[in-house]
């Protein structure tokens, strides 16, 4: 998935990510999931945590404080992480390739699901807006297919011509489905975040 060139200097500049590097997280993007979750409230104790394009890991490494020694984390992207995280089992693949049955492992289901995959932007509008949306459905189909009942789900999602009618797809499968733009996020961004709780069950 896209990533930010962390030599740029505009990115070296940004507030939130001398604060990421300060803290020991290894991107921005980890203070977006703290801020959903704060107001979301997402994870519990012992929670089995599934993180879509997790590289580099900010949202993992989040995600571990949150769920403590009883919780189960498990990634997937197409790169390997530089360094491993306590409790958490990767996947190197791409999300369109590896079995369902790959990313439970031994787990019957996840309480969980994350996602804050971005396409590889062209700069052209419309384009980089159907493929975040292609992106987000299929991290939704993962998501039904992985969560116990009750589970949360939660991603990213640039805002375009398919939006309303993913929200209602969501909306078929949780209690509640909610759009948020955490601060973190940059002003000139497109993306919001889909968070929908209280999976209904396959």
């Amino acid at each position: 998935m896209a990533k930010r060139n962390m030599g740029d200097p505009a990115v070296r500049r940004d507030h939130f990510h001398q604060k990421a590097k300060k803290e020991g997280f290894r991107a921005r993007a980890v203070y977006k999931l703290q801020e959903l979750d704060q107001d979301f409230s997402l994870f519990r104790a012992g929670d089995r945590v599934l993180d879509l394009g997790c590289a580099p890991g900010s949202w993992l490494q989040y995600a571990a404080t949150r769920v403590g020694e009883r919780g189960v984390l498990v990634g997937i992207d197409r790169l390997p992480l530089a360094a491993g995280i306590a409790r958490t089992r990767v996947v190197v693949g791409d999300i369109y390739d590896t079995p369902v049955a790959q990313l439970l492992g031994d787990l019957t289901a996840f309480d969980v699901v994350m996602s804050d995959m971005a396409p590889d932007t062209t700069g052209i509008r419309h384009a980089d807006q159907s493929r975040s949306e292609a992106l987000f459905e299929h991290a939704l189909e993962l998501a039904l297919q992985t969560l116990s009942p009750g589970g949360h789900f939660v991603a990213k999602l640039f805002q375009g011509p398919a939006f309303a009618q993913l929200l209602t797809a969501c909306r078929k499968h949780f209690t509640t489905v909610k759009t948020a733009k955490p601060s973190s996020s940059r002003a000139i961004s497109i993306e919001q975040y889909v968070v929908a709780k209280g999976f209904k069950g396959r």
